[in-house]
C-alpha cells in the first residue's frame, strides 16, 4: 500500500487532525511514553533480523533517519532555519543508538521545535493581514522548495511566509473577494492551522519519527500506531462497527459529510448531511462528552464501537445556527460494509463503423480481503476475488462482448487476492514468484482456479496502479491473456507482512502498534520484476505523472531492478500480431477525438507547469493567466453543450471542466456545494475509460472476424496437470 512520508504536515494543512479539548493549549513539551520507546526498540530488533534488506543502525543510517524526519516535518523548508538544523548536527549520528537505548528525547525535541516554529510562523502570517500588499511589484512566490537550502535566517523564513500570505491573498482577490472578506477568510484559516498544531500529540510525534525510521530502511516499510493499524485493518476488510456516517471537520465540529446506505443512521432518517455532532454518550444512560474542538479521529473513535451497542449523539441540525436548538438521537451500532471501495461493474456500449459492442467494466479500487473472517471459516468473508467472480457472472448473463478491468489508482492490497483474481482469467497456473531475504524462490499459483471469463480482456492501469495491481496486469500480459492499456505503472515490486508488535511482546492490550515490513520481492512469471520499471502497457495513454515525484523511482532508497529465471508456465495466447492493429485503430481514433486531443494538450501544459516551482505575485500577470484559463474552460463548456445537443446525452454525462480557482481550501467551502461538485465530477465523461473500452471492443471484433488472430490468441494449451504442485498464495500485503 502506498504511503507518503510527510504525514504530520499533510494533517496540518488538510484538516484531518483534531483536538483533545475544546480550547487546546500550546504544549511545546511533548515527551515519549515508555511504551513508545519500547516499541521503537522492538521495531529495530525486527527490522535488523527479518527485513528483506536489513540495514545496521549505524551513524550513516542515523543521518538518513534524521534527514527523512526533517523532511517529514518540513518538506518545503519553511519552518526550520539553517540555525535550527545546525543545532542538531551532533544528534544526527546518535539516533540509532537512541532507539536501541530506548531514549527518544532527541526526536521529540525536534518535534517540539517544529511545533514552536509553526506557532511562530502562522502567528506571523496572521499579523501580516493588517498591512495589505502591493500587487504591482515584480516578485514571485516559490511554492515548491523541497530541493532548496534551509533558510539562512529567521528573517528569510519570514520573507517566505510573507510571500505565501501574499499569494493566498491574491488568489482570493482574483476570485472576486474584497479586502474585508479576504482578511476574514485568511485570519480564520491561519487560526485554524494554529489550533491544529496545538492539537498534535505525543502519538503524532512518535508516528512521524517511526515512519522516518522505517522508510529510511526501505520505502514500503511502515510503522502503524494502534489507531493507524485499526484504520488499515478496516481498509482491508471493507467493514467496521458504527452508525454508518462519514464525518468531516468544519469550524471545530464533527460534521456529517455523507451517510452509508443501509446503515443505522441512514435507515433512521434522524441524521443528515451537514448536521453537527457536538456531544457523544455511551449506552442508554451514559454521561455526555462534549466533543466540540476535538480531533476528528478522536471524535470518530468515540462514535464507533461494538456492533449491538448503543451510542447517543447531541446534534445541531444543519439548518440551525451554531447556537441553535440541539436534538439528541440514539443509534444501535451495526457492522457497516464500505461498499464504496468494493468492486463494481458497469456496461459501456461503444459504436464505430456502423457496429456496436457492449463492454463490461469492472472497477477495483483495492485488493481487499477480510482475513480474520476467512480464517474463522466464515463462508461469506469479504473478498475482491469473490466479488469480481460474481460480477463476471452477471456480465456474462448480460452477454457483453469483452471485459475491461479498471485498476487505475489501485495501490495494491492482499497478495492472496491478486493471485486468486488472476486465476479467474487464466485458470490454474503460476501467477507470481517471490524471493525472500535468503534468496529462496517461491511460486504463487492460482491453484484449482476455474476460469470465470475467457473472452476478450483488457486491463486499464495508470501510475497509481501498484503492487497487487502490477502482479495482476503483468500476469495477464505474460500469459497473452489480454491487452494492458494506460500508463507505466508505479513500480512497487515488494511484498510486506504485518507484524503485531503486541503479539510479539505478549501484551494483553494494544500498546505497541504494528509494523508493516518488507519480507520479499516479487517477480513476474517471465522472470522480470516490476520493481522500479513497473508494467509497460501494450497500448500507451498520455501520462501526467512525473517519475521524479510519483512512483518507485521517486524514492532515494528503492530496491533495484533485477531478473531471475522464469517460472514453469505456458502462455495461453499470443497477442503480438493483434497489438499493432489495435494501436493503429487507437491512433486513428484519437486523432479525430476532440476530447482526447484536449486531454493531451492539458497534460502537456500541466507537465510544463509541473516543472515550475514558483508563481508571479504581480496582479496583472496573474490576471492575464486567469483570463487564458477561463477561455479554455469556456471551450470545455461549449464542447459539453455540443455533446448534449448532438448526442442527446444526459447532461450529467457530459465532460465537466474543473472550476476556476476560488482561492479556498476544502474545509472553507460550503459542504453541500462541495458534495454537489464532487458528484458532478464522478459523473463527468471519462475519456480514458471510454477509449480503453473502444480498444477492448476492437479486440473483440478482430478476434471474431480474423480466424488467424483468434487462433493465435488461444494458441497455447493450459498448463499440464503435473505443474499443479505448490501451495496457494500466502497472506501478504502488497
Amino acid at each position: 500500500m502506498l504511503m507518503r512520508l510527510w504525514a504530520v504536515f499533510a494533517l496540518l494543512l488538510a484538516g484531518q487532525v483534531a483536538a483533545d479539548v475544546a480550547q487546546p493549549t500550546r504544549n511545546l513539551d511533548l515527551r515519549p511514553d515508555q511504551q513508545q520507546e519500547q516499541a521503537a526498540h522492538l521495531t529495530a530488533d525486527l527490522l535488523s533480523r527479518y527485513h528483506y534488506q536489513p540495514v545496521a543502525l549505524d551513524a550513516a543510517m542515523s543521518q538518513r533517519i534524521f534527514d527523512h524526519y526533517l523532511k517529514a516535518l518540513d518538506p518545503d523548508r519553511i519552518f526550520f532555519s539553517q540555525a535550527d538544523v545546525d543545532q542538531w548536527r551532533e544528534a544526527r549520528e546518535q539516533l540509532g543508538q537512541a532507539i536501541v537505548k530506548e531514549d527518544l528525547r532527541i526526536p521529540f525535541a525536534v518535534f517540539n521545535l517544529y511545533k514552536q516554529r509553526a506557532f511562530e510562523n502562522f502567528g506571523y502570517a496572521r499579523s501580516l493581514l493588517a498591512q495589505g500588499f502591493d500587487f504591482g511589484a515584480q516578485e514571485s512566490y516559490q511554492y515548491s522548495r523541497d530541493d532548496e537550502p534551509w533558510p539562512a535566517s529567521p528573517a528569510e523564513v519570514h520573507n517566505l511566509w510573507r510571500k505565501r500570505v501574499k499569494n493566498d491573498w491574491l488568489r482570493l482577490k482574483l476570485a472576486g473577494k474584497d479586502a474585508k472578506a479576504i482578511v476574514e477568510t485568511l485570519d480564520k484559516r491561519y487560526d485554524n492551522s494554529l489550533k491544529r498544531v496545538a492539537r498534535l500529540k505525543t502519538e503524532d510525534a512518535f508516528q512521524s519519527f517511526m515512519n522516518a525510521y522505517t522508510m529510511s530502511v526501505e520505502p514500503h516499510t511502515n510503522y502503524m500506531a494502534p489507531r493507524a493499524a485499526e484504520e488499515f485493518d478496516i481498509s482491508m476488510k471493507l467493514s467496521l462497527s458504527g452508525i454508518g456516517a462519514v464525518l468531516t471537520e468544519r469550524d471545530d465540529c464533527a460534521v456529517v459529510r455523507e451517510l452509508t446506505p443501509g446503515g443505522p443512521a441512514a435507515l433512521s432518517g434522524r441524521l443528515k448531511t451537514g448536521d453537527r455532532i457536538v456531544g457523544v454518550a455511551q449506552g442508554a444512560s451514559g454521561a455526555w462528552t462534549d466533543i466540540q474542538g476535538w480531533r476528528l479521529d478522536d471524535a470518530v473513535a468515540l462514535i464507533r464501537g461494538e456492533a449491538g451497542s448503543v451510542v447517543r449523539l447531541d446534534i445541531i441540525p444543519a439548518e440551525h445556527s451554531r447556537d441553535g436548538k440541539h436534538r439528541q438521537v440514539s443509534f444501535v451500532r451495526q457492522k457497516i460494509s464500505l461498499e464504496e471501495q468494493a468492486a463494481k461493474k458497469s456496461v459501456l456500449t461503444v459504436s464505430e463503423g456502423g457496429s456496436s459492442r457492449r463492454i463490461g467494466v469492472i472497477t477495483l479500487p483495492v485488493f481487499y480481503q477480510d482475513v480474520e473472517s476467512r480464517q474463522k471459516g466464515d463462508a461469506n468473508f469479504k473478498s475482491a476475488t469473490r466479488d469480481v467472480a460474481r460480477l463476471l457472472r452477471e456480465l456474462k448473463k448480460a452477454q457483453v462482448d469483452g471485459v475491461l478491468v479498471d485498476l487505475r489508482n489501485n495501490g495494491g492490497g492482499s497478495l492472496n487476492e491478486a493471485v486468486e483474481l488472476t486465476g479467474l482469467f487464466i485458470g490454474n497456473g503460476p501467477v507470481v514468484q517471490e524471493r525472500d531475504a535468503r534468496g529462496n524462490i517461491h511460486v504463487e499459483r492460482s491453484a484449482g482456479a476455474r476460469v470465470a471469463w475467457s473472452g476478450p480482456l483488457g486491463v486499464l492501469i495508470n501510475r497509481g496502479s501498484a503492487s497487487a495491481s502490477e502482479i495482476f496486469a503483468a500476469a495477464i500480459q505474460d500469459y497473452g491473456r489480454g491487452v494492458v492499456i494506460g500508463e507505466q505503472s508505479f513500480g512497487k515490486g515488494t511484498v510486506q507482512t504485518l507484524v503485531d508488535l503486541d503479539q510479539v511482546a505478549k501484551n494483553d492490550k494494544p500498546l505497541y502498534g504494528e509494523l508493516k515490513m518488507t519480507i520479499a520481492q516479487f517477480f513476474r512469471v517471465d522472470g522480470g520484476t516490476t520493481q522500479l520499471r513497473g508494467v509497460s502497457p501494450d497500448i500507451a495513454f498520455p501520462s501526467l505523472a512525473d517519475p521524479k515525484y510519483f512512483g518507485e523511482t521517486s524514492f532515494d532508497n528503492a530496491l533495484p531492478w533485477v531478473q531471475i529465471r522464469s517460472a514453469d508456465y505456458s502462455p495461453l495466447g499470443d497477442l503480438k500480431k493483434l497489438q499493432p492493429l489495435l494501436a493503429n485503430r487507437h491512433d486513428a481514433r484519437i486523432a479525430k477525438d476532440r476530447y482526447f486531443q484536449l486531454l493531451q494538450a492539458d497534460i502537456a501544459e500541466a507537465k510544463a507547469e509541473g516543472r515550475k516551482s514558483s508563481v508571479s505575485l504581480n496582479e496583472a500577470e496573474r490576471h492575464g493567466a486567469l483570463l487564458a484559463e477561463e477561455a479554455k474552460l469556456a471551450l470545455r463548456r461549449q464542447l459539453a453543450a455540443g455533446d448534449s445537443a448532438d448526442d442527446e446525452a444526459d447532461d450529467e454525462a457530459a465532460p465537466r471542466p474543473d472550476l476556476k480557482d476560488d482561492g479556498l481550501q476544502s474545509d472553507e467551502r460550503d459542504l453541500l456545494g462541495e458534495l454537489k461538485a464532487a458528484k458532478a465530477r464522478k459523473k463527468a465523461k471519462d475519456v480514458l475509460l471510454g477509449e480503453a473500452a473502444q480498444i477492448v471492443a476492437d479486440e473483440s471484433e478482430l478476434l471474431a472476424t480474423n480466424a488467424d488472430l483468434a487462433l493465435r490468441a488461444r494458441s497455447a494449451a493450459p498448463p499440464p496437470a503435473q505443474r499443479q504442485q505448490g501451495s496457494a498464495a500466502r497472506n501478504g500485503i502488497m
